[in-house]
């Protein structure tokens, strides 16, 4: 059978360079691993928690084990720092090792409050992945771990740009003693993924990437009757209405928004500050984006990792002059650096307005937007007025405030006075347009699951 077109390509951000090419897989590729999916399932799904939990307690030693191996292959493949990539590594160690610990616990029969009844929580089958680029190990950790944990099998679809790393998991997965077809990555294409997600066997689906692909996947689903988890965008609000260390928060500010080059759902976009904070903040965010300078991301010396590709970075570039062409104020930053067209120098923008595309869009790149408020309502209401509801943060000296706005705000997760925490043990996920379900946590392993009643 004549091979599919080469869709999957590893091109170094930082360089330019073509590391590997790969070719689509075909439709008798797609077949054999769902088959295998659906045979493994028949010897993983009745497994003991006790054999899953140590298959993942092996996984989560290999990790750290082949640390520095797989974190320059996420560096290759979409340019983040070497640092940042090891520490992505460890915390998918972390969730490994979190699931092997508790779940057997979070699988245990459950007492109802009538005589003789109990909720089991057992397995679906064989579920699909869909993966982005931007944490390559760990969007694949956080629904791998709890699924196979829960003694589901998984067929991993990675984006087209992080082959090699997914392969990578898979074979670390194996070397870790799971069994054969119960994990298989599959180079499939946009149909062939169309084609995986509506088929029966397919007993869940999990996407993460964007809302037109949410919203594709998510009919696809339905149209199946079949359980889907969608995490999609985020144009999370760190509001700041006082405070007694204003640089330090201006710090924070600028650190999370220039984590993974700012190519992350979670990484604050919206920076809603009180009034007579305002100049201040706004100054001082703009003094430190500065001191972000792209290079190259192997260098433990570079702060600012290119982005994805350049293709990611023109269109990045192209919203931030159309916020300026709608009226905003750029104070720094906006422009490709002569370290080449993926590297972007850090971009502050004012004076959004509602109503243009910058004030909707999700800015995903190294780009910070500050809106003033007037009050505590006005900063509510600023946040709010998104289409996303995935994460926020405030900062707030008064206790009793940062409690108001946090039961006020339309989001999945809220940190108070410090940046959003990564954890094993917390539940992920958003609201409105920012997706349906959750992972991670108890929760992780509540989503594709029989939760079987059994009355004796």
């Amino acid at each position: 059978m004549a091979r599919a077109g080469t869709a999957f390509r590893v091109l170094n951000p930082a360089t330019g360079e073509v590391l590997a090419q790969y070719a689509e897989a075909t439709a008798a590729e797609v077949e054999d691993a769902v088959d295998s999916a659906r045979r493994a399932f028949a010897g993983w799904g009745p497994a003991t928690a006790e054999r899953r939990a140590a298959v993942l307690r092996t996984a989560a030693g290999l990790l750290l084990e082949r640390k520095d191996k797989l974190a320059r292959l996420a560096t290759e493949e979409m340019g983040k720092l070497l640092a940042e990539a090891a520490s992505e590594v460890e915390l998918c160690a972390e969730i490994f090792a979190y699931y092997a610990e508790h779940g057997p616990g979070f699988l245990a029969d459950q007492t109802l409050d009538y005589a003789g009844a109990v909720l089991q929580r057992r397995p679906l089958g064989p579920i699909l992945g869909i993966m982005p680029w931007n944490y390559p190990y760990y969007q694949i950790a956080r629904f791998a771990a709890p699924n196979l944990m829960l003694g589901n099998t998984l067929l991993i679809k990675p984006a087209p740009a992080c082959p090699r790393s997914a392969q990578a998991l898979e074979e670390l997965l194996l070397d870790a003693g799971l069994p054969a077809g119960a994990y298989r990555t599959v180079l499939a294409g946009v149909e062939q993924t169309a084609v995986l997600v509506s088929d029966p066997r397919i007993q869940g689906v999990s996407l993460t990437g964007s809302e037109r692909a949410g919203v594709a996947v998510g009919a696809l689903a339905g149209a199946g009757l079949k359980k889907h988890v969608l995490e999609l965008g985020g144009s999370d609000a760190f509001i700041v209405l006082d405070s007694e260390d204003l640089d330090s928060v201006v710090g924070l500010a600028a650190a999370a928004r220039m984590e993974n080059a700012g190519q992350a759902c979670t990484s604050p976009k919206r920076f809603i500050v009180g009034a007579p904070l305002y100049e201040d903040f706004v100054a001082g965010l703009a003094a430190r984006l500065t001191a972000y300078v792209p290079g190259d991301p192997l260098d433990p010396a570079t702060r600012l990792a290119p982005m994805s590709s350049a293709a990611a970075a023109r269109t990045l570039l192209a919203q931030v002059e159309g916020a300026v062409g709608d009226g905003a104020t750029l104070h720094c930053g906006g422009f490709s650096t002569a370290a080449g067209e993926a590297h972007v120098a850090p971009a502050l923008l004012t004076g959004v307005r509602p109503g243009t595309r910058a004030y909707r869009e999700e800015l995903f790149g190294p780009v910070a937007v500050v809106y003033r408020a007037e009050d505590e309502d006005d900063a509510v209401r600023l946040a709010n007025d998104s289409p996303y509801g995935l994460g926020a943060t405030v900062f707030t000296a008064d206790a009793g405030r940062a409690g108001r706005i946090a039961e006020r705000l339309e989001v999945g997760m809220v940190s108070v006075n410090r940046l959003a925490p990564s954890s094993a043990a917390l539940p992920f996920g958003g609201v409105k347009n920012s997706g349906v379900g959750r992972e991670l946590g108890p929760l992780g392993m509540d989503e594709f699951v029989n939760r079987k009643l059994l009355v004796r």
